[in-house]
């Protein structure tokens, strides 16, 4: 049995990130300050340009703070070199982006198998997982077929069994519902939250999409570079609802 004690997934203390653009600097993070935990949807709201996507970003290890730490999974990202932390992604990160970032030539299995695929794990085994993760999903029907023959809500379930193949620790997704009309993105939310946010697992979701808000556990305000506070979700989803 685990210990329920919460230790965070993700622990970031004075991230600060800097732009430079001819002589001058942009600060796109000014020394934000997040925990987040395990068992939670944390969803990170706040006007366009206050650093919401860059804090994502560095939380996933896909860009380099300026200053401050940020600890993933106890891991100070700061530290590791560039093939380091694409290890440490492939293992322990999941994503979902607005763009499914789907292969074109690849079915839906081999796109979800994709992770286990590139970590080793044989094509075939890996398909299969893939198969799997997505009859979790109720996609099971659209399994062989390519990304251009799935509607858009389906290539975002596509992307999410992607996410989960690999039993990661956390997964960030960058606005999730934004392509996606508001029942698909609905659906999409409920999907995350009933199948993503696990004990063990920790989910952080950046959006400007209000639909999202009763799906969270936490919402945490971005403003100007800065964790200016947490609000609470509206009308709180039903913990026990499938």
């Amino acid at each position: 049995m685990k210990a329920s004690s919460p230790t965070p997934v993700v622990s970031c203390r004075g991230v600060t990130k800097v732009y430079s653009q001819g002589r001058s600097e942009v600060y796109a993070l000014r020394g934000a300050d997040i925990d987040i935990y395990p068992g939670q949807m944390t969803v990170l709201v706040g006007p366009s340009g206050c650093g919401k996507t860059t804090l994502l970003s560095i939380i996933a290890g896909i860009l380099a703070l300026t200053d401050g730490e940020c600890r993933v999974m106890g891991h100070d990202l700061s530290e590791m070199t560039d093939r380091e932390k694409t290890r440490f992604r492939r293992r322990a990160i999941g994503f979902v982006f607005q763009q499914y970032n789907l292969l074109p030539a690849l079915t839906a299995a081999e796109n979800a198998a994709v992770p286990l695929i590139v970590a080793g794990t044989s094509r075939s085994q890996a398909v299969a997982a893939g198969r799997a993760r997505l009859e979790q999903l109720n996609m099971s029907p659209r399994a062989e077929s390519l990304p251009t023959r799935l509607s858009g809500g389906e290539q975002q379930r596509v992307a999410i069994a992607r996410a989960l193949i690999h039993e990661p620790g956390l997964i960030v997704c960058d606005e999730p519902t934004s392509a996606l009309d508001a029942k698909t993105g609905r659906a999409t939310m409920e999907l995350l939250r009933n199948v993503a946010v696990q004990p063990d697992r920790a989910v952080v979701v950046v959006t400007h999409d209000p639909r999202v808000l009763p799906f969270a556990d936490r919402i945490v305000t971005l403003e100007d570079g800065q964790v200016t506070g947490e609000q609470e979700p509206p009308e709180h989803h039903d913990e026990h609802s499938h």
